[in-house]
Order: C-alpha cells, then structure tokens, then sequence
C-alpha cells in the first residue's frame, strides 16, 4: 500500500519494527565432524572460533525456517501478515530455482496483498535486501516490508571436505521494517565479479546443467579457496564498515554496536581491533551456529537484542562480506520509531 499524504520529496528512514529467528534443533559438534573428517576440535576452534553448528532435518527446507522467523518477528512488530506490502528473502539456498521462496513463504503467511521476490548476495544477501527495503521505505512506497535471510547450507555443503564442511550452518532471521522519524542512517553495498570463482557453487545453473558428470565431480557443492577469502574479507569488512559510518555522518566513536557477519572469529577480531572497538562492543556467536550466510547478520542482531545488548538510541553497526564477491554495511540509530 502507499503510506497516504505521502509527497515524492519527503523522506521517510527506515526502522526495524520486529526481529525473529528459526533455528534448527540438530546440533552437529566439531567432535561429531572429528568422526567424518580428518579434523579435531582444536584445529576449528582454533582457525575459525566454531564449536558447534546446526543443520536442518532432510524433509525441511528453507522455506520452513523462513516462514518462522517470518511469524516471528511479525509478532514482535506487531504486524499482521495481510498488512505487508513486500517479501524479500535473502538466500542461496532456495527451496527450488524457482518459483521464489519469497512467493512460497507469501502463501504460507497469508500476505496476499505482498509482492513478492528472493535476492541472492551471497552472505551478504540480508543486507542487500534490507537495502532495497530501506528505499521502498524511504520513497513512501511501502509501510511494511518483510526481509528475510535464510540458508540451509547444509543442502550444498560437500561433507567429506574438510576445509569447508566445518564452517556452514542452517538459520534463518527475519526483519519487519517500516517508516519512522529514525532508523537507518546509511547503506553501503559493493561488488567485484573479478573474485567470482573464489567462493561458488559450479554447478547446477546454465553454465553446467545437472549431469551424471558434474554429480561424480562433486560440483553441485560450495568450493572456497579459503585464504583468498579470508584475506578479501578481512580487508572489505574494515572499508565497508568506516565508508558506510562515513555516510551516516558519525565517526567510529559513535558506533555503540559491531554485528558482523560471523564467517570467522579472526576475521571479526581483526575488523574490530582496526575498527577501534572494545569486545564488549562486537556480537559474537560464531561458536554456537557456524556461518549460516545471509542468516548470520539478521540471527546475531536478534540475539543481541533479546540479550540486552542493543539499547535505546544506541548506533548499531552492520556489516559483511560474501560470495560475488560482495560486501555491505548499514548504520542505524535502534529503537526510534
């Protein structure tokens, strides 16, 4: 719907109105991983920070999980599902090439009255998709958007690698968004093809249908060339997040809360230290979920919320790095509405 009274030059920022999560109940430890591959808890903890990681059970799909974070956070907000005007889901992982998740999850909330779309960023995809929100928003287009991020890695990862199977998880987050005086403050996106073949699934689209040929080549999996990444993302995680504080106006001071996208705990370490911000000031839960991609941004924020960490008026942080390669970063003002 158009929000009424509404002129072409009145802008509107974007809140968050209500946060929710869906998170599988099978829990897979890096001892359990220790008895598929030849890998040892001290090696994950030790390079990557995960513990623990969760994965969906075969018959469900990634729809399952959106549609209950969805019903999730539209409580928290208060919205009712008729009364959205968008769905946008944020994955690689969809319940099928198409239709789009985003139509699935419409028809199990019942929003007839929302467009409907997925968006593929790689890990980077919640933000992406928050960013298009934030301009339906901010255009006086839309009232209410629903945003969601959700992996079900699982479904892709290659489980006798043993550089990749220990990183991925399954989640899914979701964000109802509306107009407010305050909220978000800036967005920054960015891209580079040129780093496309550093972190990609081959096979499984037009360039290499599925075949008897690329199955035995174990193509239809996620391959990573993981120091390449690591070194992109450390870089990209710092500039993305001071360019995007920079268009808000703020310094890094200002910034009372880090979400970074949890890929890594070095890597966050390293974002944060350069950054200037104490431990206390970043959100960390790496250890418990792996890296559940475009969940990763959506899932931390709620759980950081819930916990008490996320405080009226408090300048909060988000940022992260993905498959593309992509990377992108938002600053908002919490709770203002």
């Amino acid at each position: 719907m158009l929000i009424v009274g509404t002129t072409a030059s009145r802008r509107y920022r974007t809140a968050i109105m209500g946060l929710g999560v869906a998170i599988p109940e099978k829990v897979v430890t890096n001892h359990d991983l220790a008895r598929m591959v030849d890998t040892s808890h001290e090696w994950i903890v030790t390079r990557t920070g995960i513990v623990e990681r969760r994965l969906a059970a075969d018959a469900e799909a990634a729809s399952d999980y959106a549609v209950v974070a969805a019903r999730r956070a539209l409580e928290k907000a208060g919205v009712e599902a008729r009364e959205l005007d968008l769905i946008i889901v944020a994955t690689v992982t969809p319940d099928m090439p198409f239709p789009s998740t985003a139509c699935l999850v419409q028809h199990a909330l019942g929003a007839v009255g929302a467009a409907a779309f997925d968006l593929q960023a790689g890990c980077t995809g919640f933000l992406y998709a928050l960013a298009v929100a934030d301009q339906f928003i901010a255009g006086g287009r839309y009232s209410r958007v629903l945003v969601i991020g959700v992996e079900l890695l699982s479904r892709i990862t290659d489980w006798t690698d043993r550089n990749t199977c220990v990183l991925f998880g399954d989640a899914a987050g979701a964000a109802v968004v509306g107009p407010a005086e305050e909220g978000i403050m800036a967005v920054h996106l960015g891209a580079d093809g040129s780093g496309s073949h550093l972190l990609y699934q081959p096979a499984g689209g037009s360039r290499l249908p599925a075949s008897h040929r690329t199955v035995e080549r174990r193509q239809h999996y996620i391959h990573m060339n993981g120091n390449e990444v690591f070194k992109f993302a450390v870089k990209v995680m710092t500039q993305a997040s001071l360019a995007v504080i920079r268009k808000a106006g703020l310094s890094r001071q200002d910034v009372d809360l880090l979400i970074p996208h949890q890929a890594n705990k070095r890597i966050i370490d390293a974002s944060a230290k350069r950054l200037g911000l104490r431990e206390d000031q970043v959100y960390v839960n790496i250890d418990r979920y792996g890296n559940t991609s475009s969940a990763s941004v959506p899932v931390a924020l709620y759980e950081a919320v819930e916990g008490g960490m996320v405080r009226e008026g408090d300048i909060v942080l988000l940022v992260a790095f993905g498959a593309g390669l992509t990377w992108g970063s938002c600053v908002l003002r919490w709770g203002v509405q």
